[in-house]
């Protein structure tokens, strides 16, 4: 398996990384808090990059790592990475409307427990941006049965979480009664959670890497005893394991949407079904613990100032705690991982 970029993909990296840095600066983070359209203009731009939904997982995390880099909000997250899937899941005449960009939406799942597995609690947690999508996918179990209902103008609870760049909100299934039910399959379902687990990893390694750099800077341009603070052992220190664990955590992000991307054969390059498995959990793993280390060696490294709103560091701290919580926090995955090596 090659594991380098394609020029095309070290293409669209550097484009992702010139469009947000015009058009998703800090500001847009802060405004997007207290009125979700100041993302909109964002959200414009990023429509015409919608088709990356159907592209390979690989792609899509080149693409979605810039955006944790930046903590962008708005739905494309959840419009590329679940939504979309599931559409495709169930042979929605949406597939190309989404892909096009001419519709978002997001994916209620998760039950009472924020498990993201199929279930039929009345009530959908963890359902992100609903307030501000087209359309929510109610995926829920009926008699036994996983099934798939569109809804629009769905009337979400918002929850209050760390993160005010990524709403979160609960949905109940009744949203969905007078909907048309589409069956799905449980395969299927579980095949999106996993892409979208990695892709969501992706750009934890964005987010993690945007704490590493500004506590590097800061620890470049901060002076104690006349010296930067950066020349001081333990902070080389912290900086060193910073640095390490976030290079660690981008191998196993991209080994894992590799995995997805390839197929069982003979092929020199396939992945078998259970190392994939395996390659989705250790990713978020990972990169989870990666980035809560990077978030509290990052607001030591910055001190007082670190803890205070005038400054930028609490934006990606808070959207690295979110993101390590969602579709399962670090110790969950490290559980499967666990069921996976002693049922093999």
């Amino acid at each position: 398996m090659d594991f380098a970029l394609t020029p095309d993909q070290e293409l669209l990296r550097e484009t992702a990384r010139g469009l947000l840095a015009r058009e998703c600066p800090p500001a847009i983070v802060r405004a997007h808090r207290d009125d979700p359209a100041a993302a909109e203009p964002l959200g414009n731009h990023l429509r015409d990059f919608a088709a990356l939904g159907t592209a390979s997982t690989v792609d899509l995390c080149v693409f979605v790592e810039e955006l944790g880099y930046v903590a962008a909000p708005g739905p494309f997250f959840t419009t590329t990475a679940l939504f979309q899937p599931v559409l495709a899941a169930i042979g929605s005449d949406l597939v190309a409307a989404a892909a096009a960009g001419e519709v978002t939406g997001t994916v209620a799942l998760a039950g009472a427990d924020g498990f993201w597995t199929l279930n039929a609690d009345p009530v959908k947690t963890f359902v992100v941006d609903a307030d501000v999508v087209d359309v929510v996918a109610i995926v829920t179990v009926v008699d036994g049965e996983p099934s798939v209902t569109m809804v629009e103008g769905a009337t979400p609870r918002r929850v209050e979480t760390v993160d005010s760049s990524r709403r979160v909100f609960e949905v109940d299934v009744a949203n969905g009664a007078a909907g048309v039910r589409v069956p799905v399959d449980a395969a299927a379902v579980s095949a999106v959670i996993d892409r979208a687990t990695v892709v969501l990893a992706a750009e934890l390694v964005g987010t993690a890497r945007r704490l590493f750099d500004m506590s590097l800077q800061y620890a470049k341009e901060r002076h104690q005893f006349g010296v930067p603070i950066g020349s001081f052992q333990a902070i080389q220190h912290k900086l060193a394991d910073m640095s390490l664990d976030v290079e660690r955590a981008w191998s196993a992000v991209y080994y894992a949407a590799m995995a997805l991307d390839s197929t069982d054969g003979d092929a020199g390059d396939a992945i078998s079904a259970g190392d994939r498995a395996r390659a989705v959990h250790v990713a978020k793993a990972a990169v989870g613990e990666a980035a809560k280390h990077a978030a509290k060696d990052g607001i030591q490294i910055h001190g007082g100032i670190g803890y205070t709103w005038e400054h930028d560091l609490h934006l990606f701290i808070r959207r690295a705690y979110a993101s390590e919580a969602l579709l399962g926090p670090t110790a969950w995955h490290h559980d499967r991982i666990a069921d996976l090596l002693i049922s093999s």
